[in-house]
């Protein structure tokens, strides 16, 4: 172990060894929420301005905060998207395409106006809505509400009479459908609004529950990164004990050799 070989090798293990340890204390810094939101703190309407940007995703603690925002709506962007629950009860969501104010560049986003127990409902809500939107284009409203990460596109469901059916509550699958939107920017969460707009149901939308101060997934990963610094300490150990023990083995076989040929010579 004291030959040069392996004192290079164990200065190479020793940084990797640190390397891993650190890659530990920093996932270890992240198990652990130092700055917790205050309680009830999703339960305060603030400006969506103050809570999130176009374009960025939406930080975990800032999932159900309530915001409140104005704009003009876009007219035939009313859309339907099904599998939503309401109390249990699976039904319909009527979506809007909401055109911001006091913005400095063009800037849209995805409001869930109302809940539905059936697709027949939530087509004659949103064509209302659109006929409304058409009739006073310059009608601005104010929605509150909560806001809720993109849920990712969807396939239609097997069987469905319309293949462009939307099961998920995505502004990216949305504005894919969105009219009027060259040079628009997009927030990628939208807002449940906490009260029904137009001919439809109030969206059933709880306070999020408290989260956990500890994050026991980082704390495992933490673990592991501290398994594998004393694994690469172990493996410099393993290697050079074996290159040891073969050492000594061949050694052994030279002498078992050498009396061999010397008993050979006496007999002689």
């Amino acid at each position: 172990m004291l030959r040069p070989r392996w004192l290079a090798l164990l200065a190479f293990s020793l940084i990797v060894a640190g390397v891993l340890a650190w890659l530990g204390q920093w996932q270890l810094s992240r198990a652990v929420d130092t700055a917790p939101s205050e309680p009830g703190q999703t339960e305060i309407v603030r400006p969506l301005a103050d809570v999130a940007q176009p374009g960025e995703y939406l930080a975990e603690p800032l999932v159900g905060q309530r915001v409140e925002v104005s704009g003009r709506w876009v007219a035939p962007d009313f859309l339907v998207v099904s599998s939503r629950y309401n109390d249990g009860v699976e039904g319909y969501w009527v979506t809007g395409q909401l055109r911001l104010d006091d913005t400095p560049t063009p800037t849209s986003l995805a409001v869930a106006v109302g809940w539905t127990r059936d697709a027949a409902s939530a087509e004659s809500a949103a064509a209302a809505l659109r006929a409304e939107a058409l009739a006073e284009p310059d009608a601005v409203v104010t929605v509150t509400g909560r806001l809720i990460s993109d849920e990712g596109p969807g396939r239609a469901p097997r069987g469905a009479a319309d293949p462009q059916t939307m099961t998920r509550m995505s502004p990216a699958v949305l504005l894919g459908r969105w009219h009027d939107i060259d040079g628009v920017s997009v927030y990628r969460s939208y807002v449940a609004s906490q009260t029904a707009i137009g001919p439809v149901e109030a969206i059933d939308s709880p306070a999020p529950e408290e989260r956990s101060r500890v994050n026991w997934l980082n704390i495992f990963y933490a673990a592991e990164w501290a398994i594998f610094a004393g694994f690469a300490l172990y493996l410099w150990y393993r290697l050079a004990r074996d290159a040891w023990e073969k050492e000594v083995e061949d050694l052994e076989d030279a002498e078992a050799e050498a009396l061999a040929a010397g008993s050979a010579e006496s007999r002689d």
